[in-house]
């Protein structure tokens, strides 16, 4: 099969996304720590500059999909009866309400009390983005999509990647963080593994006249255990030297999360390879 890399813009598109929604809650979270100074505030609105970057270029892998542009404005015509209508104005809202917080503090207009009230409305914009993207494909004619194993995982991959993304992106002198991002992290990845090998043993239970979901991917234990080994390089490239109390370096953090974003979305080939319709017959 084509273990579903057809569909590589709404790869980039969806592990982009939950990332950037992560890194930005981690980030939100530090600025409201009382334990961070003005001084390290400002580094932090500097290091935000990335999650809007990454956020873009997850939209303009979503326009790819859709094969031209200019179709990218009919997506938001169903908003309230179509998942991807609700799922793209979603999106925009936590791009435009963490886009001009971040403006705004970077250029050193923001009111104290407001920039609070104005992150954790960008945190709740992002989780309900995050939420608009599982919903997307709870489709009950899909049956190996249409579960919470879709959900659970598109949430984890936010938790997984979201806070060495944020990690990365903050000021390294604040107290917040550190060992408490990485035991997030880890606790997904935990999760993550077991709901790989529970999904794994429903899905010999799925098929119609036409297939089997085993069929569809029939390299899903090798495919599911090089994400996995991925993840977890990528994983140790920010949390070995914290185990030795010392500070990961920037490159050791960014090669980490391009090997997290690397295995998320060999974890999403996945997912999208899981495409079947219920036909004439369906057994489940």
């Amino acid at each position: 099969m084509g273990m579903g890399w057809h569909e590589w813009p709404l790869m980039l598109f969806t592990v982009l996304g939950q990332c950037a929604v992560g890194g930005f809650i981690v980030l939100a979270l530090v600025l409201l720590c009382g334990k961070t100074d003005e001084v390290q505030k400002k580094s932090i609105h500097k290091g935000m500059f990335f999650i809007w970057v990454l956020m873009g270029i997850a939209f303009l892998a979503s326009m790819m999909h859709l094969g031209s542009p200019m179709r990218a404005f009919n997506s938001l015509n169903r908003i309230g009866e179509s998942g991807l209508s609700n799922e793209i104005a979603l999106g925009s809202a936590f791009f435009a309400i963490g886009g001009c917080y971040w403006l705004i503090a970077i250029l050193g207009k923001m009111p104290a009390g407001l920039g609070k009230l104005w992150l954790v409305i960008g945190i709740l914009s992002g989780l309900a983005f995050v939420y608009g993207m599982c919903r997307v494909y709870q489709i009950d004619t899909v049956p190996t999509w249409h579960s919470g194993y879709t959900t659970l995982n598109f949430f984890l991959t936010m938790l997984i990647g979201g806070p060495l993304l944020g990690y990365m992106l903050k000021n390294k002198a604040c107290a917040c963080g550190g060992k408490g991002l990485a035991a997030i992290s880890v606790t997904a990845l935990l999760v993550s593994a077991a709901s790989g090998l529970m999904q794994g043993s429903e899905l010999a239970q799925l098929h119609s006249s036409v297939t089997s979901a085993t069929a569809l991917v029939p390299q899903y234990g090798q495919m599911m255990a090089l994400r996995l080994a991925l993840v977890v390089l990528g994983l140790g490239c920010w949390i070995c030297p914290l185990i030795r109390g010392k500070q990961p370096g920037c490159t050791s953090l960014l090669a980490g999360f391009i090997l997290v974003v690397c295995g998320e979305i060999i974890g999403r080939a996945v997912f999208y390879n899981l495409h079947m319709t219920v036909g004439m017959t369906f057994g489940g």
